[in-house]
């Protein structure tokens, strides 16, 4: 696999002008572009099939739908007429939300569906203040085992959690891994985070990043860096051909 197939860029921008921008600039240059909840809110459907035509990638629905079954169920068809290839929900919504979510998944021809574990901004000290207090890679290998049980196609988590989610799922299980900082780069409200390198080498099929690139003086040379690193450690082609 490329490296560049490896790489999703989060366009998380409050204007359509913005993100379509970045969409085209990074045309070509990496195989998936996500549009979460600022630029969707702003935005609206229409702009996940304008980001696809701009930028020929796939793009990521980042939503993360949590409630009730027949309403996430919902979400997901709408989610995928939009154009999306991979929509992502809550695993803490439980089995019958995750299985509805499958089914909708299904009957609408979605690439992908995937399940949240724990966000890369928690870590062991924000969980106490919760009511699932415990270690985070815990948490979410237990909750990627429920994904997959499920039928989902795979999970988001972050570096730290991978080890565990890949002896309990499987190489074949997909994980979205956020959270990734090049070496030196600012952590900004993150805080399990990994380089580039160290979370493919640790098993991410797919890695999120936003403001390392979208916020870079030279975005185009953050992303050079990135792909060099991560076909490093892949054995891939740093740039598609």
């Amino acid at each position: 696999m490329k490296a560049s197939e490896r790489i999703c860029i989060a366009l998380d921008f409050p204007t359509r002008d913005e993100a379509l921008a970045m969409a085209t600039r990074l045309a070509g240059r990496v195989g998936w572009l996500k549009v979460g909840l600022e630029a969707f809110i702003a935005e609206g459907p229409g702009l996940v099939e304008e980001v696809a035509k701009a930028s020929g990638a796939r793009v990521f629905l980042d939503l993360k739908f949590h409630d009730i079954p027949a309403t996430v169920a919902g979400a997901v068809a709408s989610a995928a007429r939009s154009g999306a290839a991979m929509v992502n929900v809550h695993a803490s919504g439980g089995r019958a939300m995750l299985e509805a979510a499958r089914e909708a998944a299904r009957r609408a021809g979605l690439q992908k569906l995937i399940a949240v574990t724990v966000l890369t901004s928690i870590d062991a000290k924000t969980l106490a203040d919760l009511p699932m207090a415990g270690q985070p890679e815990a948490i979410a290998r237990r909750l990627a085992i429920l994904a997959k049980e499920c039928g989902l196609d795979g999970v988001v988590c972050s570096a730290p959690d991978l080890a565990g989610i890949r002896a309990a799922c499987g190489p074949g299980f997909f994980t979205v891994v956020p959270g990734i900082r090049p070496a030196g780069a600012e952590v900004g409200d993150q805080k399990r985070v990994a380089t580039p390198g160290r979370a493919v080498a640790a098993g991410a099929d797919l890695l999120v990043i936003g403001r390392p690139v979208t916020a870079a003086p030279d975005p185009d040379a953050a992303l050079g860096a990135i792909l060099a690193e991560v076909a490093s450690v892949a054995g891939a082609s740093p740039e598609p051909s």
